[in-house]
């Protein structure tokens, strides 16, 4: 069945969308399903950054899995199976209200991709290799180029070629992050018995307003993902149902996933020693000593014999886990922007499938472009700092990521007004409770993320990010809402672009 009177704002009507969706072939199955979901919410960049902000940070991480992750399961259960159509959040978006939305909303989905690809993920996965492969020490410029642009491109390539290949990396991508956490929180029980562990008082896990406006937006940005599967619906063997299956498996292994490492920091280290881009990979390098090493007096770790060995493998599996994650990522967000393309929201040279792939070769190639382009900028821009580079690029991925959110998470409530004959395999429990709360957190932490402290103290010492001063706060407001701006107004520009695809839509009828 059908939308019926929403068809008009559906992708796959048009003679250029059918001539597109032929090229594309299923073979999308449910556990490739579960695998592409674990790589998509289970980020290893970002554990550190949560753990910096010490025993709370455990609170926040259970009470947002329980307000905001579960609920947009249930939320993304019911829109992929409902509508499972290739292009996902795009589809769900333009459905519920209209191109226009669906155009800027998709710019924003896509975009922070391979800003996050090239920024975050390329140089924790240099921090990963210098930590354990060079001693600590920096690489060369040329060399810190020369390994992060094979890192960029291998993503890209994987996102290249057909999904019966190129799925393989998220495959790989989930057992990394198995073995990887596994053996991590198991060298912690070990670490502990050994040497002893940070202790923690009740009062260490009070949570705090302060606390939660740090936290919200990088805990949320680690909890969305679910509908990503969906932009490749219909290389889905059977969506239906296997998106809720999926869904609902991978939302219990992603929270235990997080929890257990974070836990984990926060037993081996102490807080003020934690750093969002290296907390993890110091945890891992300090707790591994029990396999061989030994950690100075000043907190630095040495690794020797089977440690260093172990450490190593750890390390291999870090990068494969970030890369992993790039990947799956770009392939998802590159197919909703090739939708926009052949559906009149996007320019139609970007909304062509490839023939012999079966991928969205033009904008995989754009996405690399444009990672390219964020690395060596904010490389520069930062001197070669990797924790200011890591800083900066994370903050503008967590905005451009929750911003677009904004039209995924009304679009429940609104499409079973719009749409209420459309079969749905699971229907979700209080669908405008759901789209009210989730789209209120989103707004609440891109307000924070824009101006912390907003409605107690703006910028004050309790909120102001490291490294700036509450005199600079109009500064930071900048640097982070012009770039927003900017975005949205980029994603209009593209619907003005896909203005002569709509226009044949409309000829043809």
């Amino acid at each position: 069945m059908t939308a019926g009177p929403i068809a008009p704002e559906s992708a796959g009507t048009s003679a250029a969308a059918q001539t597109e969706r032929e090229k594309l072939r299923k073979h999308f199955g449910r556990f490739d399903i579960l695998f592409f979901l674990l790589c998509t919410i289970v980020g290893v960049d970002t554990i550190g950054t949560v753990a910096a902000s010490g025993a709370e940070a455990f609170t926040w991480l259970i009470v947002l899995a329980a307000v905001f992750f579960v609920p947009s399961a249930l939320l993304t259960a019911e829109l992929g199976a409902a509508f499972p159509d290739e292009g996902g959040p795009y589809i769900w978006t333009s459905r519920a209200f209209g191109r226009l939305a669906g155009a800027v909303n998709n710019f924003l989905y896509w975009i922070t991709n391979p800003v996050w690809l090239g920024g975050t993920l390329s140089v924790s996965a240099v921090t990963a290799y210098t930590t354990f492969f060079n001693d600590g020490k920096d690489l060369s410029t040329p060399a810190f180029y020369a390994f992060t642009l094979v890192f960029v491109w291998v993503g890209v390539l994987a996102a290249i070629l057909s999904f019966d290949i190129g799925k393989w990396i998220p495959t790989i991508g989930a057992w990394s992050r198995f073995l990887l956490l596994g053996l991590f929180t198991v060298t912690v029980v070990i670490y502990g018995a050994k040497h002893g562990l940070h202790g923690f008082g009740l009062g260490d896990f009070a949570p705090s307003y302060a606390g939660f406006v740090a936290l919200v937006p990088v805990l949320m940005f680690n909890y969305v993902g679910f509908e990503l599967p969906n932009t490749a619906g219909d290389e889905m063997t059977d969506a239906q149902k296997d998106v809720p299956f999926a869904i609902f498996r991978s939302a219990g292994l992603a929270i235990a996933l997080y929890a257990l490492p974070i836990l984990g920091i926060l037993l081996v280290l102490p807080v003020k020693a934690i750093t969002g881009l290296g907390g993890f990979i110091d945890a891992i390098r300090q707790v591994f000593t029990v396999y061989g090493g030994h950690v100075a007096a000043d907190g630095t770790a040495t690794l020797s014999g089977a440690g260093s060995l172990l450490g190593d493998l750890a390390a291999i599996m870090f990068i494969l886990t970030v890369l992993s994650s790039g990947v799956t990522w770009v392939m998802g967000s590159d197919r909703a922007l090739a939708v926009s393309g052949y559906d009149g929201a996007a320019p139609r040279f970007l909304g062509v499938i490839s023939s012999r792939f079966g991928t969205p070769v033009r904008v995989n190639v754009l996405s690399g472009l444009v990672s390219t382009f964020v690395l060596i900028l904010a490389h520069e821009l930062t001197h070669g700092s990797a924790a200011k580079l890591f800083g900066a690029v994370l903050g503008l991925a967590v905005s451009t990521t929750l911003v677009s959110y904004l039209g995924i998470f009304p679009a429940l409530a609104v499409l079973r007004r719009k749409a209420p004959d459309v079969h749905r395999p699971y229907r979700a429990p209080f669908p405008l409770a759901i789209s009210v709360v989730l789209t209120a957190l989103v707004l609440f932490a891109t307000l924070q993320l824009v101006a912390p402290g907003a409605g107690d103290h703006w910028f004050g010492l309790a909120y102001a990010p490291d490294g700036w001063t509450h005199g600079e706060r109009l500064q930071y407001l900048l640097t982070e809402a012009v770039p927003l701006v900017a975005f949205m107004l980029l994603g209009v520009l593209f619907w003005a672009l896909g203005k002569p695809t709509r226009d044949s839509v409309a000829n043809s009828r």
